[in-house]
């Protein structure tokens, strides 16, 4: 009787992973659209609280569950962790301002103005929300740099019948539909656009320099790494890539909620002209004045890295070698 002859697969070696990279992974997670929403709640004295979230999911239909999650390092998380329960609030398109305010870390009562009401857990409802749920705490998991918090629905409810705010790549949607128009249609001037970069940049490099960690300058020096190592083969899609990092790591540096969302509308506008306004040829001429900024940074110098960020913009405007995209690409 023969026996079956059995072989061992040779196994392959663990390949080389390269570590993710926080900065284009936040990137590539703004590839996926999604929804809005206010998470509330009351904090230890009863007061209501809250904070914009776009982590939002169902978990559950029976039971009916729902989660979000919330980092680690907020101010909110005693409230949320220490609550009975929560509310999820769903805004609307007209609803932009509700969730910047939620969103802003300098505004210190984020009710002041809203309109609301205590729903019947006794969680804070905001009025003319697409819809609600209010939520007993079902469980709370850690996970990495975050906290997940799982809601189960006992009660829910529907109210406006606008279409939901959505958040994608860094920018509201309609926001950004509308800003891709006008810049492909030419309507949004160069001068225009160079002084928004310079205010809002300049302001976010003063920023940097009094409120950046070593870690954040370490991000801003890998961005004008990559941006030096790969230019002369990359596509343009991979050039535009390395230069929406270099200026999302400077966003990132500054510190502040609001100006990294101008920022991040602000990149989605460079891409959008590198693509199909202004495609332009590698430009190693202005490997210096990246450097220039980021030392500037590590000194704390912030004059120094504004000038140089104004001459980098000056000179992208000036001397750039125009090519057709098909050249580019």
């Amino acid at each position: 009787m023969t026996q079956a002859m059995t072989h061992a697969v040779p196994q392959a070696g663990p390949a080389a992973v390269a570590p993710i990279e926080p900065m284009l992974f936040r990137q590539l997670l703004g590839c996926f659209p999604t929804g809005v929403a206010v998470i509330t709640t009351r904090d230890a004295v009863g007061r209501p609280v809250g904070l914009t979230c776009n982590s939002f999911s169902s978990v559950s239909l029976e039971p009916p569950l729902v989660l979000f999650s919330l980092r680690k390092a907020s101010s909110l998380v005693g409230a949320f962790r220490e609550g009975e329960g929560f509310a999820i609030n769903i805004l609307s398109q007209r609803q932009d301002a509700l969730s910047g305010r939620f969103a802003s870390s300098r505004i210190a009562d984020k009710f002041e103005g809203v309109a609301w009401r205590p729903g019947p857990l006794g969680m804070p409802v905001i009025d003319d929300c697409l819809a609600s749920f209010e939520c007993s705490v079902h469980a709370c998991h850690d996970a990495g740099d975050h906290h997940i918090f799982i809601g189960e629905v006992k009660h829910m409810g529907g109210g406006s019948a606008d279409h939901a705010l959505v958040f994608y790549k860094g920018a509201y949607m309609m926001l950004a539909e509308s800003l891709r128009t006008l810049v492909v249609q030419g309507r949004l001037g160069s001068a225009d656009l160079d002084e928004a970069y310079r205010t809002l940049y300049g302001t976010l490099l003063r920023l940097a320099c009094d409120r950046a960690t070593d870690a954040e300058l370490d991000a801003v020096e890998k961005a004008v790494d990559d941006i030096e190592r790969h230019q002369g083969t990359d596509t343009l899609a991979q050039r535009i890539e390395s230069a929406s990092r270099f200026f999302c790591a400077i966003a990132d540096a500054g510190h502040n909620e609001a100006l990294m969302l101008m920022a991040q509308t602000m990149t989605s506008i460079l891409r959008e002209r590198m693509t199909h306004v202004i495609p332009v040829l590698p430009r190693p001429d202005l490997f210096p004045l990246r450097r220039r900024v980021v030392h500037c940074l590590r000194r704390r110098d912030a004059d120094g890295a504004v000038a140089a960020l104004d001459e980098l913009i000056t000179k992208l405007r000036k001397d750039a070698p125009v090519a057709s995209p098909a050249a580019a690409a």
